[in-house]
């Protein structure tokens, strides 16, 4: 049997020409080569499998090729080209630093360093994974390779260049290599292809391209594979996705139909036939996400560079990305890429990507649901029916007298809609009102398990919390001036309290802390210990003014806050200073400790 050697060894270019997808890499070298401008030391980085330690030969045979072409490549003629290609040439070295990492391999190569060329005019040497060398080798290899004989030149080769000590890299001319495209890698998959007699798809080599990512020599050991797969018939798309486990594009066009016809039931249902198949969820949320950036892409001319898909996809793209709308795709991108973000720490991993599809369903093209300037989408909520909310003058006991029972109604029977929006309290004869809606803060504004079970326990229902333009509601009721006594004032205060966002934690610590004191019968003060709780509780009292004047319906409400000098704060004790004072109540405890031997810590 014919000895097998696979594609990536094959077709390993043998010129600067033939090496795919780093054009002006190649362009540099050779004009180096033909002006005579070499350097020392070359460190050539970038991903796997993108050509650095095939350049690194070509380079090298190439410069020590005794009659180069005009095009500044090897003339393949020569003995020492000759000598390069039957792999019995002593002019280049290779040596893998991920095994011979230590500084005495270093030394060894240094030795040999000094020895000039038989034939040719460099000794080239090439270091592989330079960045496994020791921080010692490193060290030991500076001066060698800051000045080198001139018959010897250093090319270093690495993935991972971050890794390469500074003192390194100030030595060496860098070549950053990048990640071969999706269409160099399909043409040079096609070339193959042709010289082995496969058939095959554009399609299916377009999936292996991107299964690739970007490294030619994983695409060529993945096409390898696939003609194993395929046993001498054609490779389909089909054949494709089955041997590489690779999800088929049509589930993601029939899901964004749903998608977009909000088809809670059939969306799922797909889910659960993509999970039954063996497929990860986590897989599947990227590739949903991929596939509305490639819609998104699609639907400008200007963009469409950008999909990198075969022809025939492209126009299934072009065709669905016309259903869509920008607003859409959007949203859906952020819900996805959030649905990512979250998969690996979830602990029901199936429901996340569940809720994700169904908010993904309920996205309605007829909102503005994109905020100025691509930031995160706004909450459309749909209105909640009315419900009646018990009144919270139950807190009134039954021997207050009939005038304090009175003015406690006044303030407690302030209703709420089932959002937590006041209600205007309706004059007699007249119609009743408009709910007048607080804005709502963020979804971080909800309250702790505490700060809930404290409202419920006071039987008072959590407002929601105003933004501070309350000025129209305010102008509504600055003729009102209901009185009120410290009871209210206090419960009140305690909600408003409760309904600070998260964001606000601190004031709203501060507020339980310092309770508000009545002067008269309009106007309060608030003791604090320090300037600056007085400053931070100064920057909200507007806003809590008016939230007592509405909530109170007393538009004389005025706050005022002043630092009670008399407060000593209580400064805590040290150890000895603890046992001191234990000692002085109870003077037998000196006693225990001298006749126990006892230390005090």
């Amino acid at each position: 049997m014919e000895n097998f050697i696979v594609s990536a060894r094959k077709y390993r270019p043998a010129t600067f020409d033939t090496v795919v997808g780093q054009p002006s890499l190649t362009t540099t070298l050779k004009n180096a080569i033909s002006t005579g401008k070499l350097a020392h030391a070359y460190l050539f980085c970038g991903p796997r499998g993108v050509g650095k330690t095939t350049c690194a030969r070509i380079f090298a045979k190439t410069i020590n090729c005794l009659s180069p072409t005009s095009e500044g490549e090897a003339c393949n003629e020569c003995e020492s080209c000759k000598a390069f290609n039957e792999q019995r040439s002593y002019n280049i070295f290779e040596l893998d630093a991920a095994s011979n990492n230590s500084v005495d391999d270093i030394r060894q190569l240094i030795e040999q360093v000094r020895i000039p060329p038989q034939i040719g005019k460099y000794k080239v040497y090439i270091i592989d994974e330079v960045h496994m060398l020791s921080t010692s080798a490193f060290n030991a290899f500076l001066k060698t390779l800051e000045e080198p004989p001139s018959h010897a030149i250093f090319i270093l080769a690495t993935t991972e260049k971050h890794k390469v000590i500074p003192t390194i890299l100030s030595r060496c001319q860098i070549y950053d290599f990048n990640r071969i495209s999706l269409r160099d890698t399909i043409n040079h998959l096609k070339y193959v292809a042709e010289r082995e007699g496969v058939v095959a798809e554009p399609e299916a080599l377009s999936i292996i391209a991107q299964k690739a990512d970007g490294g030619m020599r994983d695409a060529l050991s993945i096409f390898d594979q696939v003609v194993s797969f395929a046993n001498g018939q054609p490779i389909t798309y089909k054949r494709v996705i089955d041997d590489l486990d690779v999800l088929d594009y049509e589930y993601y066009f029939n899901l964004t139909d749903y998608l977009l016809a909000a088809d809670v039931k059939n969306a799922l249902l797909l889910l659960n036939d993509i999970l039954c198949k063996g497929f990860d969820g986590g897989h599947f949320i990227t590739g949903l996400t991929n596939h509305f950036r490639n819609l998104l892409v699609s639907q400008d001319e200007a963009t469409l560079p950008l999909l990198e898909v075969g022809d025939e996809l492209r126009q299934r793209y072009g065709q669905q990305a016309k259903k869509c709308k920008p607003r859409f795709l959007f949203s859906a991108m952020k819900l996805c890429n959030n649905c990512d973000l979250n998969y690996r720490v979830s602990k029901n991993k199936r429901l996340l990507v569940e809720l994700t599809l169904i908010e993904c369903s309920q996205l309605s093209d007829t909102e503005s649901d994109v905020s100025p300037g691509g930031r995160s989408p706004r909450q459309h909520l749909k209105p909640i029916p009315a419900m009646h909310q018990p009144k919270a003058d139950a807190m009134a006991t039954s021997n207050s007298t009939t005038s304090s029972a009175q003015t406690s109604k006044v303030a407690s029977d302030i209703p709420y809609s089932a959002s937590g929006a006041i209600v205007s309290n309706p004059i007699p004869g007249t119609p009743e009102p408009a709910v007048k809606t607080l804005a709502q803060p963020n979804a971080t504004a909800k309250l702790s398990t505490a700060s809930d079970k404290v409202l419920f326990a006071l039987g008072i229902t959590r407002p929601a919390h105003p933004t501070g333009n309350n000025e129209s509601t305010t102008r509504q009721h600055i003729q009102e001036q209901n009185p009120f006594d410290a009871e209210d004032l206090n419960r009140e205060w305690l909600r408003y309290a409760l309904s600070l966002p998260v964001n606000q934690r601190a004031n709203a610590e501060h507020m339980k802390n310092y309770k508000p004191r009545l002067t008269n019968n309009s106007d309060f003060e608030v003791l604090v210990e320090n300037d600056l709780v007085k400053r931070y509780l100064s920057d909200i009292m507007p806003h809590i003014e008016d939230y007592l004047r509405m909530t109170l319906h007393n538009g004389n409400i005025h706050m005022f806050i002043r630092v009670d000098d008399t407060h000593q704060l209580i400064r805590p004790l040290t150890s000895r200073e603890r046992y001191d004072d234990m000692c002085k109540k109870n003077p037998a405890l000196k006693d225990l400790k001298e006749m126990l031997n006892l230390t005090l810590q």
